[in-house]
This record gives C-alpha cells, sequence and structure tokens, in this order.
C-alpha cells in the first residue's frame, strides 16, 4: 500500500504492479501507513485523526477513526496482539489509543513537534523524536519518560528504527546523520549504549529502518536516492576491508602522539557528543493522563566513540559498509519498508512512484504508477509472514 498527497491508499499486487484497490481520504494528506500484527486492517495517519480500514473487506470507509491529535500525525505503530496503537504528531504529543474502544490511553507531551514513534519489542517502552533534536524512551507501565538521547543539539530527529529484537535503537537526523546505539536489558531496566555514528546522506535525511534480520539499516533522503547498510559482521566485503586496513597499518611506521588539548567550551566536539540524561523531570516536560511524576536522576552525558562490538564500519569512509545505494526516484525519497526476509525494499517518492527493489542486485523489480501526487509513506504486506 501507499498514500501521500493525491488524497487517495493504492493498493498494488506487488508482483504485476497493478493497483487492486483506491480508497480516497479526502480529509487531508496521508502522512503514515501501518498494517495491524495481524493483516487485517491499515491505519492511515492523516493531519489529525488515524483511520483504520479493513484490508480484506471492499468497504471504502473507515471501520474506526482515532480522534485528538491537533497537527500532522507522523507515526503510527501497533501493539504485537494489536490491543493498542500509539501515534506521535507535531502537535507535540505521543498518544496510546485503546484499538478495541478508540479511548485515549496515554498521552505524553514533547516540548516540540514529534517527528517519530516506534515501539520496543518488550512490548513496554516508546521510543519518539522530536524536531528540537531529542530521543526520548517512555516506560508505559510507570507512565515515565526513562531516557532523554539528544545526538545532537537543536538538529531535528526526523526517524527512529527499534531492532525486532530489541538490541538496536537507531535515529536519523536533519543533517543526514544516523546515529546507533546497543539497547541492553538488564534487570526489568533497558541500558542504553552508543556504539557508532555517521552521515548517510548529505541532505535531508527522511527515514531510517533496521531490517527484520536486523542485518541491514535502510535510510531515505531529499537527495533523491535511498541507501541500504550493512550491520553483520560476517558481511565479506566488511571483513575483506577491515582486514586490509589492518595489515597497512601494522606495515605504516609509527608516528609519535601528542596529547590532546582539552575541548573548549562549546566547542563543536562537545556539541556533537551524544547526551543521555536519565529522567531528568526539569528537561521532561510531558503531561500523563494518570499524573505520574518522572524519575528523578540523571546519568552524565558519554561521548559517541565507535565501540568495538558495534557493527563494522568502513576505514575508507567512516561510514557503516554501503550495500547498495537506490538511485532512480526523481525527487525526494520518504519512506520505505523491508519484506519479511529482508531481501527487498519498497520506496516511495515525491516522483508519485513506489518502486520494490531487490537489494542484492540493486534493481527495481517492479514500479507502481498510479499516484498523481507525491508519494510519502509505504506499508507491504508481506504474506511470507504468518497470517
Amino acid at each position: 500500500m501507499s498514500a501521500g498527497y493525491d488524497h487517495t491508499i493504492r493498493f498494488w499486487e506487488a508482483l504485476s504492479g497493478i493497483c487492486s484497490r483506491t480508497i480516497q481520504h479526502p480529509d487531508s494528506q496521508v502522512n503514515r501507513l501501518c498494517i495491524t500484527p495481524d493483516k487485517r486492517y491499515l491505519a492511515a495517519a492523516g493531519h489529525n485523526n488515524v483511520k483504520l480500514y479493513d484490508i480484506k473487506s471492499t468497504n471504502p470507509n473507515p471501520v474506526m477513526t482515532f480522534e485528538g491529535h491537533t497537527n500532522n500525525i507522523t507515526g503510527v505503530a501497533f501493539h504485537c496482539e494489536g490491543k493498542w496503537m500509539v501515534t506521535s504528531s507535531e502537535d507535540g504529543t505521543v498518544k496510546v489509543w485503546d484499538t478495541r474502544t478508540g479511548s485515549l490511553q496515554r498521552n505524553y507531551a514533547h516540548k516540540a513537534p514529534v517527528n517519530d514513534v516506534v515501539i520496543h519489542p518488550n512490548q513496554g517502552e516508546l521510543i519518539s523524536g522530536d524536531r528540537a533534536g531529542i530521543v526520548r524512551v517512555w516506560d508505559l507501565g510507570e507512565s515515565v519518560c526513562t531516557h532523554q538521547l539528544i545526538p545532537e543539539d537543536d538538529v531535528a530527529v526526523h526517524s527512529v528504527s527499534v531492532a525486532s529484537d530489541g538490541s538496536l535503537l537507531c535515529a536519523g537526523n536533519k543533517k543526514g546523520n544516523v546515529y546507533i546505539w546497543r539497547m541492553i536489558q538488564e534487570a526489568e531496566v533497558t541500558r542504553i549504549v552508543p556504539i557508532c555514528t555517521f552521515q548517510a546522506h548529505k541532505d535531508y535525511l527522511t527515514r531510517v529502518l533496521l531490517s527484520p534480520d536486523v542485518k541491514h539499516l535502510a535510510t531515505c533522503s531529499a537527495d533523491h536516492t535511498a541507501k541500504v547498510w550493512n550491520l553483520d559482521l560476517d558481511y565479506p566485503p566488511a571483513k575483506m576491508a577491515i582486514a586490509a586496513a589492518a595489515r597497512t597499518k601494522a606495515k605504516s611506521p609509527p608516528t609519535e602522539v601528542k596529547p590532546a588539548s582539552p575541548s573548549p567550551v562549546g566547542s563543536e566536539s562537545q556539541s556533537s557528543s551524544m547526551q543521555v540524561e536519565r529522567g531528568k523531570a526539569d528537561s521532561i516536560p510531558f503531561h500523563l493522563l494518570n499524573g505520574t511524576p518522572p524519575v528523578n536522576n540523571v546519568e552524565p552525558p558519554p561521548s559517541f566513540p565507535v565501540q568495538p562490538d558495534g557493527p563494522p564500519m568502513d576505514p575508507n569512509t567512516g561510514t557503516l559498509f554501503l550495500e547498495t545505494t537506490l538511485a532512480n526516484h526523481q525527487r525526494w525519497v520518504w519512506d520505505c519498508a523491508f519484506s519479511a526476509d529482508s531481501a527487498y525494499l519498497v520506496t516511495v517518492s515525491s516522483d508519485h512512484y513506489a518502486r520494490l527493489w531487490e537489494l542484492a542486485s540493486g534493481q527495481i523489480i517492479r514500479q507502481y504508477s498510479g499516484h498523481h501526487r507525491g508519494a510519502v509513506c509505504v506499508a507491504l504486506n508481506d504474506y511470507s509472514e504468518p497470517r
């Protein structure tokens, strides 16, 4: 399924490229699409509501509408059993909804418009990113913000993604930079450790997405491309390049290392360090329906070093190893979705097209043509997953 600024949601037959169904969405453009885990319903997030459509029915009307946001809804995700749904919005809130009744269950407020939200696989935490550059982790059981991650001061975080096994958290920002943290579960507490950062695009980054097998990271950008990066320690080109760099380093003569001078306050090295604050009450303004206050202890801000247990980094570029660049779109690439086997990627663009790519070859398998304005969101109903 794809949707965008022509006020339609289009259902495509993946292999034939035929548009099998079109749903009108007259209220507004569609910003995000998300399929329920049981594959029965499609959520379409618009300007200030989310409409739920029956995928298997020909009924053009929504079966439920979630009202309550006052600006564009930017993110939507479902609990693993479909019992509740979370949304993020430019109105500065993250909301949790009961999907059986449509009622609002939780309301968390950022100080800035919220650009994305995802659910941790443990189903007990939410992760959201906002235009002020802050990634927040929310504990649903306690209804508190447990972590603040600030990759770069005042650089909008546009997209967040969490690994299917809960091991990694990724965020992408306005400058095209990607930040990756390891998430470690310790006695019902999640510890978040920065492991690497790199520039994925030199232009606006619109989406980061970890693959289902957690071996790839897709990024979409205003530079008209999507890129797929490697996260697999056994990736052969990564092993070869790292071994070659090690041999070169072993052959070169040692150089005298001068002691580093301390960075002045406010220097670039300091401002670009990743900051973590755990539940700092005076910097986490949010309204809770149940009125529970946040915890109040602060972690020191660590830097963002490349960790040896992180994904392999390309010694020549300082980035993750780039597997493929998908470069046939003519305008901004807004969104993407992996197939269940992580072998294919669907992208949508302001050029009106959706495209299905085979990642091993970087080739377009199908192009879906029918939108007459920009397509900005996509969801893949992959039947290789259990139904």
